[in-house]
């Protein structure tokens, strides 16, 4: 082998292997979410989408007529390192809902108040999944309520590509105080800071299908999430 080629081979072995050393201590902190087996702990809200456990994974699929679905936990988090693998099918949208509630009646949208959302109807931040040619993976949507993006990927090096279609695209969000940040597949996407909801729950979003359209699957594994300590530095 030339000796410029195995350079190049070592070198590549080196920096895979010293990036996986670097993660693994951290990943290690993060606990399950998910057990693997049954949907424990889970509960889905706003809409009729179904979810299944499969091969270690949760999977979500559409139905017509429904609204946007959840399945959240049934329990609130404040300030917290989330990581979760994903795998949508390219025509569905999808998203990890964080810090999120339900309407506890029928309430005019923040947004648009002659839009009324019923209750039931989840809404809070939402980092989105969706087709990569669009390249808002891994920012985040005001689901249900401002309707609106809060960052903008445009200017954040790498991030309206790190997304990649029919392939596991890995999730981490960090929530600590007022600041969100995201990243997908290691690139650091959404990063702003917002007062608005402190606490709330965490979700899997199934989104609406057109009529005619469908079924879709969104796949999830390795949901993973550690509480944080107050003034705890996770760059």
């Amino acid at each position: 082998m030339h000796a410029k080629i195995r350079s190049s081979l070592l070198f590549a072995v080196v920096t895979a292997l010293t990036s996986f050393l670097a993660l693994a201590p951290a990943a290690e902190k993060l606990t399950p979410l998910f057990d693997g087996k049954t949907l424990a702990g889970w509960i889905a809200k706003g809409g009729t989408a179904s979810y299944r456990v499969e091969d270690g994974m949760i999977i979500g699929k559409t139905v017509e007529g429904s609204k946007n679905t959840f399945l959240s936990t049934t329990r609130d988090y404040a300030d917290f390192e989330f990581a979760c693998d994903v795998k949508c099918d390219v025509a569905l949208n999808s998203g990890f809902q964080i810090r999120s509630h339900t309407y506890s009646e029928n309430t005019p949208q923040a947004s648009d108040p002659k839009k009324i959302r019923e209750q039931g109807e989840v809404y809070g931040y939402q980092c989105e999944i969706a087709e990569a040619a669009k390249g808002v993976s891994g920012n985040f949507w005001d689901e249900g309520r401002r309707t609106k993006w809060l960052d903008d990927l445009a200017t954040k090096p790498g991030a309206a590509t790190a997304f990649q279609a029919n392939e596991w695209n890995h999730y981490r969000i960090v929530a600590q105080g007022d600041r969100i940040r995201a990243w997908v597949n290691g690139v650091p996407c959404a990063d702003f800071r917002d007062p608005l909801d402190a606490t709330g729950f965490i979700g899997l979003q199934v989104h609406s299908i057109a009529k005619g359209k469908g079924p879709y699957e969104v796949r999830w594994k390795n949901i993973r999430l550690r509480e944080l300590k107050a003034g705890e530095v996770v760059k």
